[in-house]
């Protein structure tokens, strides 16, 4: 005999504003039981009661088949007394004080919506702000938890009785989808003039796209944020956009309307195909077929790659679809600082950039840019973890400590942690204006708020110019808190080790522009030996002065010369190089003063630093627009069959740590550009060079150790070239190589590192 039984069951995981309660209830009634679920504020509850084969179906079935967008990490069962429930229902969230559960990033638009939005006789068609429980905004719409309507920044439109008949409907798609509207009762657009006047007209998208036709700038309030969109086969108005936005060389992202107009435009691999039709719909660099393309060279200067994302919202694919071809489809800000998050804001900031806007009355309660990805050696990798990512959290192998870590000073994110999690926030940016700042800082709020943390410790990057440094050593003294001190490249290592699951030692390359180092130089050339907890610097490339401090960083011409000067001496002549004809004398002058005097010539080991003096002393870049500029443009000249050439010199110091000398790949690519080698084999050479220094340094680590291990972190390693003959090189020697996929290698990764790091050296009693 079949006997009866109930169960309690506790769900954690990404289960709230995904559709998972309309999926138990239709699993519960498909398996004959009774009983209830509902949300909390930590997970969602269930109680099932039916014949134990029923529930045993029911609980076999429960994580197997739960909607694509729910993550479910965790499922506990308690038994409890029968109770003879005779149906099974949704029941009202029931709050629970200081209880959290992990939220839905937003997703792009499903295809069951997309298909109501162009279907002529749908009550929704052209409704730019269709969504179901399986797409549309969560994370920028939730002011609180438990994810319910009214604690989200659609509380305050009252569904009509057709999307409420919807919501209530259990075999519904819009069963509970929070977001739920139509034309009748949600949501709406207005166009508007630089001035906010609205511009007459019954189809503001349409007549978007008719500006767009004529050469207008328009800003778009998107989910998170503004986005400012162009023609993107028109060079004289992209470079208007440029103009006005103050970013003259910065390649623009893309947007347009399906897979295959972007393989019309890119050459699209299978994994990259996946990802740009994902429900995470992020920005993916692309080979570009420039030949075969009519979108402006200007949209990305001097690059193989474009940067193309798929529409995302429906606003967005109905935009597309009037508009008829590619657009660009940027941030909507200034060069470097936040995305506009409001109507009024975005009418201020973006006036004199935007000819015309698209405001919507739904409010955007968190900034949120597109997120951006490479794929490559066919594994998707994030350079910019944001929409469709954050704020799902990074599972943690051990309980962690309620730890703060604050993160960079460039590509900020911050890391919260707490039992298994770690909550990455989605890109805050480069923490150099007041803007950002607050940004951040208000980013922080929302997060401890929505998961309920109470930070206990605070960790932090050295740097003690870091403004994000500077933040959480005021809010430590404000709150009483222990803080601890990560070193950058440390942390870049240790944000590698957790997204790829190894909690053992390894040789740890961390190549980027720049990082504080314990000896108070700038380091950026890194090889150590290190755990979660603890490193040991055991190599470095040598180190060289940066003349001008920062402007070296801008003015790559600047690097060029302290390499020559430092590892070739002051009487190497210049004339014959082309970086000199950009340079009057007077500037060289200015220049072999600092470096004579050691004014404003900060000693850096940076590899960046390192590929900027490589790119001026080749003529490819001797100023820059954007950050790693030059290093790009570098990377775009080489030859695809860069393994026909050969590296250049260098040594290997061997001491503790032991040093990469440069003097002879210095003097080497100095004589081939004067004796006029194209600055394509250059690269090619220079990359080698680079991946055989990683190879050797990496050796010479391991015959000393006998680690076989090796995690690949910093900047350096987006550019593909290296990445892919570095992993080549150390793989045929045998290593076992990790690299980033999940969170970025650049400074995006920091915080996740600071926090593993700072909650390591907690749990054993380093502080």
């Amino acid at each position: 005999m079949n006997s009866t039984e109930r169960l309690y069951i506790e769900v954690r995981g990404i289960v709230q504003g995904v559709g998972f309660r309309p999926y138990v209830y239709r699993l519960a009634k498909n398996c004959h039981l009774n009983g209830w679920v509902r949300n909390t504020s930590g997970n969602v509850a269930i109680e099932i009661e039916g014949p134990e084969e029923n529930v045993s179906q029911f609980l076999a079935l429960l994580k197997e088949r739960a909607p694509s967008a729910a993550s479910v990490q965790d499922v506990t069962t308690e038994k409890l007394p029968v109770k003879g429930d005779i149906d099974f229902e949704i029941r009202k969230s029931q709050p629970e004080p200081g209880k959290y559960q992990p939220i839905s990033p937003d997703l792009a638009t499903c295809p069951e919506c997309l298909e109501e939005v162009f279907d002529p006789v749908n009550r929704r068609y052209l409704y730019p702000f269709t969504n179901c429980t399986n797409c549309g905004p969560r994370f920028t719409i939730i002011r609180d938890i438990p994810y319910d309507r009214p604690l989200t920044t659609m509380n305050r439109f009252t569904m009509c009785p057709e999307c409420q008949a919807e919501y209530d409907d259990p075999l519904d798609r819009r069963f509970h989808a929070q977001p739920n509207a139509c034309p009748k009762c949600g949501p709406s657009l207005q166009l508007t003039d630089a001035n906010g006047t609205p511009v007459p007209g019954k189809d503001p998208l349409h007549k978007a796209a008719e500006l767009l036709h004529q050469g207008y700038i328009i800003a778009v309030k998107g989910l998170g944020g503004f986005q400012l969109a162009c023609d993107a086969t028109s060079q004289e108005v992209v470079a208007r956009l440029r103009e006005r936005k103050k970013r003259p060389g910065k390649p623009f992202a893309l947007m347009m309307a399906s897979i295959e107009e972007i393989k019309r435009h890119c050459y699209v691999s299978p994994e990259e195909a996946k990802l740009l039709l994902s429900p995470n719909a992020p920005i993916v660099l692309l080979r570009w077929r420039k030949n075969a393309s009519n979108v402006t060279a200007s949209a990305a200067e001097n690059n193989k790659y474009l940067g193309v994302m798929l529409p995302y919202t429906p606003l967005h694919h109905i935009l597309l679809h009037h508009a008829a071809r590619p657009l660009v489809m940027t941030s909507g800000n200034l060069s470097e600082e936040p995305i506009c998050q409001d109507n009024d804001e975005a009418l201020h900031r973006l006036h004199g950039i935007a000819d015309y806007f698209l405001l919507h009355n739904r409010d955007i309660r968190a900034r949120y840019d597109d997120s951006v990805y490479l794929v490559e050696r066919d594994k998707a990798r994030a350079i910019r973890r944001a929409r469709g990512y954050a704020p799902a959290p990074i599972h943690l192998p051990f309980k962690a400590s309620q730890v703060l870590a604050c993160g960079a000073e460039e590509k900020n994110t911050f890391c919260l942690t707490r039992d298994e999690y770690a909550f990455l926030s989605q890109h805050i940016g480069d923490m150099d204006n007041e803007e950002t700042v607050e940004h951040f800082e208000n980013t922080i709020d929302l997060y401890r708020q929505l998961f309920r943390v109470k930070p206990e410790i605070i960790a932090y990057d050295l740097h003690p110019e870091y403004l994000s440094t500077k933040y959480a050593l005021k809010y430590a003294t404000e709150k009483g808190l222990k803080t601890i001190g990560v070193q950058h490249h440390h942390a870049h290592i240790v944000g590698c080790l957790v997204e790829n699951g190894f909690d053992g030692q390894v040789i740890g390359v961390a190549f980027d522009g720049v990082g504080y180092g314990t000896d108070g130089n700038l380091w950026g050339g890194e090889f150590l030996v290190c755990d979660w907890g603890n490193f040991e610097r055991v190599a470095h490339l040598e180190y060289v002065p940066m003349p001008g401090g920062a402007a070296a960083i801008h003015k790559p011409y600047r690097m060029a010369l302290g390499y020559i000067y430092a590892l070739l001496g002051p009487e190497t002549p210049l004339d014959s190089l082309p970086i000199m004809s950009e340079l009057s004398a007077h500037e060289v002058d200015i220049v072999k003063t600092q470096l004579e005097r050691r004014l404003n010539s900060p000693l850096t080991s940076g590899a960046g630093r390192l590929f900027d003096a490589v790119s001026a002393l080749a003529g490819v870049r001797g100023q820059v627009d954007y950050e790693a500029q030059a290093a790009i443009e570098l990377e775009m000249i080489a030859p695809d069959d860069v393994i026909r050439f050969e590296p250049y010199p260098f040594t290997i110091e061997d001491d503790k740590p032991a040093v990469i000398k440069l003097p002879e790949l210095v003097s080497a690519v100095v004589n081939d550009v004067r004796s006029g080698i194209e600055p394509g084999v250059v690269s090619a050479r220079f990359h080698l060079t680079v991946a055989r220094i990683i190879l050797e340094t990496c050796r010479l680590i391991s015959q000393k150790s006998s680690l076989i291990t090796v995690a690949l972190s910093g900047g350096v390693f987006q550019n593909r070239l290296l990445l892919n003959l570095a992993v080549d090189a150390l793989e045929r020697e045998g290593f076992n190589v990790l690299t980033h996929g999940l969170v970025p290698c650049n400074d995006g990764g920091i915080s996740l590192g600071q926090a593993v790091i700072a909650n390591y050296q907690i749990n054993n009693g380093k502080e």
